[in-house]
């Protein structure tokens, strides 16, 4: 083994951060350092010019310093007999570059401390705070390294003595292994065993445990109920059908794959042909998937890994909908207990405490959006939608019980497009191949599916580690380009094709186990397999270990043998692994092989496997509920709207918002931010169907979870309200076009608690969605929502209240319909609150209530279904008539808040008369969270508003509440007092300073320091654009119809913006052509056809060796590719553009670029956060043939990036850029000045350049994307005057007139 040191691993912020943790548990360490290490498993020894290579290719990274080298050295690497993710891409890089001898490459850390104590107790502690348990293992010495790259034997299953030691034997092994069986399924076992006359082996029951778990079979919700001895008539199930039945208008599929199906339409795929991969428009009726899913149990434990595999898992519930689908974009929730921010703990956060084996609210909210964010950023989808709660509640002051989310929620969801033709799953044959698609297996998430049906503090903690995942979204990207080409071949005329995808399921909760046996399941047949064709990255794992465990991004799928040529081409081209683990057989079994010990881990009748347990009965008594009410004595009006504001729930969310990339895919045309100050306050994501019309989809979600500990009926009505009243900013038509997708989370350890979710599930199906059309089409459910503890011989508990999310998804026409939050100017116009409560202003469970640890007696509720109908019908008529100029849903806060959030977005005041004779009614009428909307309208429309409102029996529920105002002030009259006057100002400083403060915690301080003055800049502008050139019209895009010459869209493995690229030139006038590597490092396809080159922004190798350093060292160190690109950057009739990962990508090839020698290279922004945002930049005077005619413009601008600030190589490569023109962007302000502070320079760049060129202007790279906002629809705000193309559609006419 070679071992050779690697760069700094951590910014000098990181480490005093690090620092000062470490210095928490032991006061005598005064210096730390840290860098990376590299340990080289070769076959022979390296030559000199293996060297000339291998230096360089683990050279990357910013140039900061190492800190101390000096002192206690503890090695952080790979748990010992794993491979991580960065392991097997580095490999590949290196195999690509030649080193061949390598057998893998691994990366550790050395961390290096000074004054380290010799207590051995605090020792551990420190060596704890540097790895993490799940994936890693500290070590404290060199030699101990030897089993680095050990190979351990496979091992054989064991078998569970049930014939001789009967139920006993059952039990242990329920513990032993953490099945999570309960004694009805225990039992039938037993008796099927006996049956067979054999002992099961572990593999067997664990398979058995995952398949039949609550998490997969969704026992209680189908479940027999009797109430007070009464049989119900229907399963909880079966009332959530019965929306279906009652409107299943628009439902294709529903309940019976992983995502459900809603009727899409016409639409146009962009994608490239099976013969010569050029991309064209292709029409096809293309639907929408729609799913959302938890991941619970794995972020309590393990926060980053817990939700960024929660969001790969939804991803591959969509990508394996029918045949194959196309996730679009996703949403994001998280419910905690209280924050307790350091310095920052709020009067309303008492807490009983937590146990150690749990993260605290803290910890999950810092780590687990990153982990979540993270895998969407680098898969390729934009989250667009969210929802953050914090609720924590102790009734009685107990110091032992209470309310509050320990268990956190974390909801994952999303849609995306099917094809009319990959909608129903096919049949498969005795002698379909069974395919394994993705990576390998590793001894990580073993047993989730039983683990997330645990109550947390009930199985041991090594088993709660031990179901918690690991994260690979480059390789779940390069299976989805696999499933994107299969069902493509159904659509290509000229190859006439079909997708050999017959049927396909995503690997989840029980891993192949569950995956498998469900696949097989469909057309009842059964199975043989073979355990050793599947890919294991741990040779020593066992049968059980090797079939059960939940290793991320695979998927099981069946093919025809005649296709298997076309799928390996397929695969080999995406370097996908698979592997053909076995054969659909008809003899009823499901057989499992093991030739390493030729025995068989499985041999199960699949009647057994999926026979009938036992159905569940649950019988349960009535409990009435008492309903307190503290009264709101001592509540002032002014430290209310003080308190609302910093509360959590309400609170400015931009720290969740702007590390996600929101652009990726050119299909967003609304995400959460709004207006020219991009305020983080739209009610709805909205995304375009495809990249040719203006059709499109709209997402929402609701959700009053509070409510649920006073009356959980009334929560769950509150939530389908806030779902519709936030959708209705889109320009849905119809009220039954609206699908949703519920998820429903709670405790059933009490019989109260089993009520609740009862009549909650009963008050939303039967007696309300089914009601006025609403269906509910797909959801999911986590019913071990409690976590307890002993803490000092007290027993503790914390219980989440039932928690029903709505997410709601719905066609729409035309996305340009969209109605913000943003206030419009307007010398005339009035603020009209129309309140669904009708009057009531119930406060119970709300956030006031919160605020003040108070039990304000009744909640809001929504009793009358039709209503909320009218609502809908009312506020699309007037929007339908242009009466609308801003809306706003009214909810968590009330309507202080969401008047606030209206003036927020419009930066400007609003004089609010509530016309309320005392405090309290004013209190009430202020914080109510009774469902309703605010909307804008002028003056002179308020006759006809209200008579349209009164059309619908409204207008006694409408009242003008206020008027827009110049002054930046919201000033509440009422008629019992002075009026309360705030600035705007003083109230936006208190609503964003959550962010600020956990900005401040998680990343960069002076960055989150710079953002939060920014916010507070009174005469700041907001965005704007200035256009110095006539933007193409039709004709001029038309004239090059007929003449296209070829650009080549060149992607790598984990490249995820390649279509919007190839959009760009196509309707600029070019032939692009699908290329990927593995097509040039092959010979199929050269460069000597094309006029043009782009590379393309993803994360190319997961970003591994540096942003695009391994991309463009696989070019440099092969021969072969490197004369080629040289060549092709010599030929003066070509041009190249880079951006963002291509961006990076080109600037490691400067060496081989005429005129790029000063070109520098990409590091980690100064945030040390991805940075997503809608920016502005600058087009400076420059040769580049892109931006010809562009000077001085400025344009608003996609940013997505984690590694944009630019690092020279010389000291005075800056001046030389600057001398010969080269910089051809920089970021600027509001204010049009170049930027130097953060978020207007997002990556820290000096004088926010933010791009370059060859000093002859035909190479061209840039960090932010144009490629994906060249329609005015893609931006989260342009300017009015724009029209359907955006600027930015210039740079590639341009690159087409060049060509001319």
């Amino acid at each position: 083994m070679l071992t050779i040191e690697g760069p700094p691993s951590h910014s000098p912020y990181r480490l005093n951060q690090l620092l000062s943790e470490l210095q928490n548990i032991d006061s005598t360490i005064t210096l730390i350092g840290a860098r990376y290490i590299h340990f080289i498993d070769n076959s022979k020894d390296f030559t000199d010019r293996d060297y000339d290579v291998l230096n360089p290719l683990l050279s990357y990274g910013p140039d900061w310093d190492l800190g101390a080298t000096k002192g206690d050295k503890i090695i952080v690497i790979p748990r010992i007999g794993t491979t991580s993710p960065w392991s097997s891409k580095a490999t590949d890089i290196a195999h690509g570059c030649g080193l061949s001898n390598i057998n893998r490459i691994e990366r550790g850390l050395i961390y290096t401390l000074v004054g380290l104590t010799d207590d051995e107790h605090l020792r551990t502690r420190c060596v704890a705070a540097l790895f993490d348990r799940m994936t890693q293992q500290a070590i404290t010495q060199f030699d101990q390294l030897d089993r680095m790259f050990d190979i351990d034997q496979p091992q054989s299953f064991t078998t569970i003595s049930i014939l001789s030691e009967g139920i006993k034997a059952l039990e242990a092994a329920n513990i032993q292994l953490g099945l999570a069986l309960n004694n009805q399924e225990m039992n039938y076992l037993l008796e099927q065993f006996k049956i067979l006359e054999r002992d099961p082996t572990d593999a067997e029951l664990m398979m058995f445990a995952q398949a039949n778990s609550e998490h997969c079979r969704h026992k209680v919700f189908n479940a027999e109920w009797a109430i007070d001895g009464q049989p119900e008539q229907f399963s909880l199930f079966d009332m959530i059908k019965h929306t279906h039945q009652s409107n299943s208008e628009g439902v294709l599929s529903a309940y019976t794959d992983n995502a459900a199906v809603m009727s899409g339409g016409q639409g146009h795929w962009f994608m490239p042909s099976t013969s010569d991969q050029s991309y064209s428009f292709v029409e096809d009726n293309i639907h929408t998937m729609m799913k959302v899913e938890t991941h619970n149990h794995p972020t309590a434990i393990s926060p980053y890994p817990g939700a960024a595999t929660g969001s790969g898992g939804e991803i591959r519930d969509e990508a394996a909908t029918g045949r194959g689908g196309v996730p679009k974009a996703g949403l994001t929730g998280f419910a905690v207990s209280h924050l307790r921010i350091p310095g920052y703990i709020q009067p309303w956060e008492r807490s009983i405490g937590k146990p150690d084996r749990i993260a605290s609210a803290l910890e999950i909210m810092t780590e687990g959006p990153i982990g979540g964010a993270s895998f969407n950023n680098e898969f390729g989808r934009p989250n667009i939608l969210g929802f953050f709660r914090t609720f924590e509640f102790s009734e009685n002051q107990s110091a032992s019980n209470s309310w509050g989310y320990h268990k956190p929620i974390m909801i994952v969801g999303g849609l995306g497009n099917i094809s009319e033709s990959s909608v129903n799953k096919l049949d498969t044959v005795k002698d379909s191949l069974i395919i394994v698609l993705g990576g390998p297996s590793m001894l990580i998430g073993l047993g989730g599916g039983s683990a997330s049906s645990l109550n947390a503090g009930v199985s041991n903690e090594d088993l709660d580690f031990a179901s918690v995942q690991r994260d690979n979204a480059e390789l779940e990207r390069r299976a989805q380009e696999v499933i994107n080409r299969c069902f493509s071949l159904t659509l290509d005329t000229e190859y006439k094709g079909e997708n050999p995808i017959l049927l396909i399921h995503d690997v989840g909760a029980g891993g192949l186990s569950n995956a498998v046996p469900e696949i097989i399941d469909h057309s009842k047949m059964s199975a043989d397999l073979e355990l050793r064709k599947i890919f294991n990255a741990e040779p020593g794992l066992s049968p059980l270990e090797i079939w059960c465990n939940e290793a991320q991004e695979r998927y099981v799928l069946c093919i025809d043998p005649k296709h298997l040529d076309l799928f390996d081409e397929i695969c080999q081209r995406e370097r996908c692994p698979y592997a053909v683990i076995g054969k659909v057989n008809n003899h009823g079994y499901l057989k499992m092989n093991d030739s390493h010990f030729d025995n068989l881990p499985i041999d199960m009748p699949m009647e057994v496997l999926f026979g009938n347990p036992p159905k569940t009965q649950l019988s349960i008594s009535r409990e009435s509920m008492s309903m307190l009410d503290d009264s709101m004595k001592g509540i002032s009006i002014r430290e209310a709207c003080e308190r609302i504001l910093r509360f959590p729930t309400v609170a400015d969310k931009t720290f969740l918002i702007h590390i996600g990339d929101r652009t990726v895919g050119g299909l967003v045309s609304q995400d959460q931010f709004v207006g020219p100050w991009q305020v983080p306050v739209s009610d709805v994501g909205v995304t375009l169907k495809d990249h040719y019309s203006k059709k499109g989809e709209a997402m929402a979600m609701g959700e009053r979870t509070p409510v649920a500990t006073i009356n959980p009926p009334a929560s769950g009505r509150l939530a389908v309200a806030e779902a519709v009243t936030n959708i209705l900013s889109a320009p849905v038509n119809e009220i039954s076009d609206i699908k949703f997708s519920a998820n429903w989370m709670s405790s059933i350890k009490t019989d109260s608690q089993k009520q609740a979710l009862f009549d909650t599930v009963q008050a939303v199906t039967l007696d309300f969605c089914s009601k006025i059309g609403l269906t509910i089409p797909v959801g999911k459910d986590s019913l071990s929502m409690q976590t307890t503890w002993s803490e000092e011989n007290l027993e503790k508990e914390i219980t989440a209240p039932l928690s029903l999310i709505i997410s709601a998804f719905a066609p729409i026409d035309n996305v340009t319909r969209t109605i913000t939050p943003q206030l419009k100017v307007s010398n005339n116009s009035l603020l009209i609150l129309i309140d669904l409560g009708q009057g009531k202003n119930r406060l119970g469970g709300s956030c006031l209530a919160q605020v003040y640890s108070r039990s304000l007696g009744e909640p809001a509720d929504v009793e009358n279904p039709f209503c909320l109908k009218d609502f809908f019908n009312a506020v699309t008529e007037l929007k339908s008539l242009d009466k609308i100029m801003a809306y706003h849903d009214r909810s968590d806060g009330g309507l202080f808040v969401t008047l606030s959030e209206m003036a927020f977005a419009g930066n400007m005041g609003i004089n609010i008369d509530l016309k309320t004779a005392s405090k309290e009614e004013s209190l009430s009428l202020l914080f109510t969270e009774e469902a309703g909307a605010v909307i804008q309208i002028n003056s002179s429309d308020l006759k006809l508003v209200m008579e349209t409102l009164k059309k619908y029996s409204l207008d006694q529920s409408a009242v003008v509440i206020g008027e827009i105002t110049p002054s930046k002030q919201i000033i509440i009259k009422t008629n019992h007092a002075d009026a309360e006057i705030f600035d705007l100002r003083a109230l936006r400083e208190m609503w964003s300073e959550l962010s600020f403060r956990m900005q401040s915690l998680r990343d960069n301080p002076e960055s989150a320091k710079e953002a939060f003055n920014n916010l507070l800049d009174d005469d700041d502008p907001g965005s704007s654009s200035k256009i110095t050139f006539s933007q193409p019209n039709k004709e001029d895009l038309m004239k090059f119809k007929d003449q296209r010459p070829k650009v080549a869209v060149l992607r790598e493995q984990g490249v995820n913006s390649h279509v919007e690229m190839a959009v760009a030139f196509h309707r600029a006038g070019f032939e692009a052509v699908d290329v990927h590597m593995t097509d040039i490092i092959s010979g199929r396809i050269g460069l000597d056809d094309f006029k043009g080159l782009v590379a393309c922004g993803g994360f190319s190798y997961g970003d591994v060796l540096g942003a695009g350093g391994g991309w463009a060292k696989s070019i440099l160190f092969n021969p072969y590719v490197r004369n080629m690109f040289e060549d092709f950057f010599k030929r003066p009739d070509t041009f190249t553009l880079g951006v963002c990962n291509g961006c990076q990508m080109l600037s490691h090839l400067r060496d081989i670029i005429p005129g790029a020698d000063h070109w520098p290279r990409f590091v980690k922004n100064l945030s040390e956060q991805f940075e997503a945002r809608l920016s502005l930049v600058e087009v400076t005077k420059s040769p580049s043939l892109f931006l010809k005619g562009m000077e001085g413009s400025i344009l608003p601008i996609a940013t997505s990036h984690g590694e944009g600030r630019v690092e020279y190589y010389h000291n005075d490569d800056h001046n030389q850029l600057n001398r010969h023109n080269q910089v051809i962007v920089r970021y600027v302000d509001n204010y049009g000045q170049p930027a130097n502070q953060y978020p207007s320079n997002p990556n820290g760049s000096i004088d926010g350049v933010a791009g370059f060129c060859s000093e002859d202007g035909r190479v061209t790279i840039i960090m932010p994307h144009p490629e994906r906002v060249i329609r005015s629809v893609q931006h989260s705000w342009s300017s009015s005057d724009w029209d359907d193309n955006g600027p930015w559609l210039k740079i590639f006419h341009n690159a087409r007139e060049w060509i001319d």
